[in-house]
């Protein structure tokens, strides 16, 4: 408690005018009236709720974790809840069906992943005053029984209001309608801020803005059952400008785990952005500040084609979620597997294309080798095409390159006489997936 006085004691002088920095950085779209306020006043507990559907983070919620260190930065405390009990009910917001739920074994494993993947961020120092800490729902919905939850909690908030919400009347609108289940999840989400409010003294909650009926229901109920006052804003949704969807690639999404999405393909996802989404998502993707991030933006629109801004982006969250050393290693294998297209593949050592960390690795029968397969075979046998109708037709289309040669003949065998060092074949399927095939 002296460390909490003291630390609010020296706040308001030290204080970083967080609203204000996140405002600029298009990282808000609700806030509840109020807000602002509260956190220039005082050190302020917050709060985000992560979704443990996987047993990884995808960088869907990157913009979640960052609100949560820049929450830090400016000298609040945050909490990183991970939905252990919602988990197994089900968010309904943003979705058009129900989906299925997990087992608790399956829960389990995926909260730990999730807790593991935040603390890599956040500061939990348990000297300082605003010490991350971590919460699961599920520790206190465990002992709660059913008839404790709808007569203590439930009788506080109408149908009415609940039905109220858009996740709520977009479902009921819809062909497949919404479960029971599915319908208590915005007071079950509810009753985790009254819950951290009175236990933690969490005043507010953050979000994606398809979270901002979830989050009000906690305010109203802290209101209700408590007679207390807390505060919402909500981030916008990440939308990429050509209307894609955002963190999705042709291989899925675009995870924090590095045994699912590997530092290099991290690395490209943000590297190719379009210099639309380049200018908008360094605002939100890193903390540098608003002057370099001008000076970068103007130096891009000077010249474009040398992507200053996809290359300082790329660094910046690449070294943000995996380390320098990961950046680093990306960075090398674009440079070898990009940089050089002109020189040929025999130039690239073992020790090149073995090191090449996410290019997809796979191996193949020598004797089929020896005995020379057409290219399409080749191609739909290695599974670098699901089927020999997609290969034929891509290289009839000029989409596949071997060892750095595009390619347009379907009869081309690949025989010895194409192995690097004997027993590689280094493939291209469109501008960017490479696969090493090894001979054996």
């Amino acid at each position: 408690m002296d460390i909490a006085q003291n630390y609010n004691d020296n706040f308001v002088s030290n204080m970083q005018p967080l609203i204000e920095e996140l405002q600029w950085r298009g990282m808000i779209q609700d806030i509840m009236p109020g807000t602002k306020e509260q956190l220039d006043k005082e050190l302020t507990t917050a709060y985000i709720g992560f979704d443990p559907t996987a047993d990884s983070l995808h960088i869907g919620s990157l913009v979640q974790i960052i609100l949560l260190v820049h929450l830090q930065k400016a000298g609040h405390k945050p909490i990183a809840l991970v939905g252990g009990a919602t988990g197994m009910v089900g968010d309904p917001s943003g979705k058009s069906e129900e989906r299925n739920l997990l087992n608790e074994d399956v829960l389990n494993m995926n909260v730990a992943g999730v807790k593991a993947q935040l603390e890599k961020f956040l500061d939990f120092d348990q000297s300082k005053a605003n010490a991350a800490e971590m919460a699961n729902n599920y520790d206190w919905f465990r002992e709660m029984s059913f008839l404790d939850f709808i007569r203590d909690t439930g009788k506080h908030i109408t149908v009415n209001y609940m039905m109220a919400k858009d996740s709520v009347k977009k479902r009921l609108d819809g062909e497949t309608g919404m479960s029971f289940t599915e319908f208590t999840y915005q007071l079950v989400q509810g009753y985790d801020f009254y819950w951290l409010y009175q236990n933690k003294n969490c005043k507010l909650q953050m979000g994606g803005s398809d979270q901002w009926g979830n989050i009000v229901t906690g305010t109203e109920l802290i209101r209700r059952k408590c007679g207390g006052e807390a505060f919402a804003f909500t981030s916008p949704l990440i939308k990429k400008a050509d209307g894609g969807k955002f963190g999705k690639t042709e291989q899925g999404n675009i995870w924090l785990d590095a045994n699912k999405t590997t530092p290099y393909q991290f690395y490209q996802f943000w590297l190719n952005a379009n210099d639309n989404d380049a200018e908008t998502w360094i605002k939100i993707f890193s903390f540098l500040d608003k002057k370099t991030i001008n000076d970068l933006i103007a130096e891009q629109k000077k010249d474009a084609s040398k992507r200053i801004l996809q290359k300082t982006l790329a660094k910046e969250i690449t070294v943000f979620v995996h380390g320098e050393a990961e950046y680093q290693k990306a960075v090398e294998t674009t440079e070898k597997l990009f940089a050089n297209q002109n020189e040929s593949a025999e130039s690239l050592s073992v020790e090149d294309l073995e090191g090449m960390e996410g290019v997809q690795k796979s191996e193949f029968e020598r004797s089929k080798i020896s005995e020379g397969i057409d290219v399409v075979s080749f191609l739909a046998e290695t599974n670098i095409f699901p089927s020999k109708g997609e290969a034929r037709k891509m290289v009839q289309g000029g989409g596949v390159s071997i060892n750095r040669n595009k390619i347009d003949n379907i009869q081309l065998p690949i025989d010895n006489g194409l192995l690097l060092h004997n027993k590689y074949i280094l493939v291209q399927k469109g501008k960017k997936n490479y696969y090493l095939v090894n001979v054996i």
